[in-house]
């Protein structure tokens, strides 16, 4: 079993201190600024650190790459339609909108090949599979938000600009830049990572700031985390079901690539992209599921991939 991931540690304790020291007033004014700034920048990093070659050239597996990004952006989208109608009693709006933003984002990047490595899947494909799924998502996953969760009411088209303009626009100058920078950024991935997780936690801060100030989590009840819990779980199953059983006539090593990189959602993504397409009242319940279900995926997955693993290493009978 793996353990728990201490980056989600660090959120859970950023969740802590907003429940203590919400930010209000001036100070809530001068975090959601240092917020937009941190995620322009972060998508600019992300722009610059992408080899848009490498992944234009990793698409001659197509069948493959099409089998993933029909499992993020088709599968789990109308999966978390099917959600919604899950009674408000028992789940409630707020957290079914988050199930159907968490079901828009791309797949993660490290997590989903670290367990095709684990697994002995084609990683080459997961690398090329996982990091197209990030590049598409900064397009589809923000159309995907708007047509699905402007029709149930808790998005507005208007955020669509401030995605042109908060992560589409530093992605874009990146990857323009990428010539220049590219190997300052790549010789500085360790130091580049507190950019990464800093502007995450400034996205939770600020959004369960909010949360306390406007008085929203008195309207979640236990039974309601424990439905959350339950879907999450499910939802989950459902999709490693799929994206295990139904490609059977793909060779071993590039099941369990589509295994890993098809049944992921990344938080590294979702948390900014929620900060930008959401208002800071709203971001708090809706990345909720988003942050239950990342560490049901790497709990299970770890648990899969050692499993994997071991079969690969048992002898094949041979017939006498």
């Amino acid at each position: 079993m793996k353990r728990v991931d201490p980056f989600l540690l660090m959120i859970l304790a950023t969740v802590g201190v907003a429940a203590l020291l919400p930010a209000s007033g001036s100070v809530a004014t001068g975090f959601s600024y240092a917020t937009s700034v941190a995620i322009a920048l972060l998508f600019f990093l992300y722009g610059a650190r992408l080899s848009t070659r490498e992944a234009i050239e990793g698409l001659k597996h197509w069948r493959l790459h099409g089998t993933v990004v029909a499992a993020t952006f088709v599968l789990f989208p109308l999966l978390g339609l099917l959600i919604q109608l899950i009674p408000a009693a028992i789940l409630p709006t707020e957290l079914k909108l988050g199930m159907l933003f968490l079901c828009c984002l791309p797949s993660t990047v490290q997590s989903s090949i670290a367990f095709t490595s684990v697994a002995r899947g084609n990683v080459p494909a997961a690398i090329c599979a996982a990091s197209l799924s990030n590049l598409l998502g900064i397009v589809l996953t923000p159309l995907l938000t708007g047509l699905l969760l402007s029709a149930q009411g808790g998005f507005s088209a208007r955020a669509l600009l401030d995605v042109a303009l908060q992560l589409l626009a530093p992605f874009v100058l990146g990857q323009l830049l990428r010539r220049w920078i590219g190997d300052w950024v790549a010789r500085n991935k360790n130091w580049l990572k507190i950019v990464d997780r800093g502007s995450i936690l400034l996205v939770v801060y600020v959004a369960f700031s909010e949360g306390m100030t406007q008085g929203i989590w008195g309207r979640l009840s236990l039974g309601a985390l424990a439905a959350l819990v339950g879907t999450c779980v499910v939802l989950l199953a459902v999709v490693l079901a799929i994206t295990w059983f139904v490609p059977r006539r793909f060779a071993r090593a590039d099941r369990i690539t589509i295994l890993f990189c098809g049944s992921k959602k990344s938080l590294a993504s979702g948390l900014p992209m929620a900060g930008v397409l959401f208002s800071a009242g709203q971001v708090g319940l809706l990345v909720l599921p988003l942050m239950l279900f990342h560490q049901i995926q790497l709990m299970a997955c770890a648990v899969i991939a050692g499993r994997l693993a071991r079969q690969a290493e048992e002898p094949v009978a041979v017939p006498a």
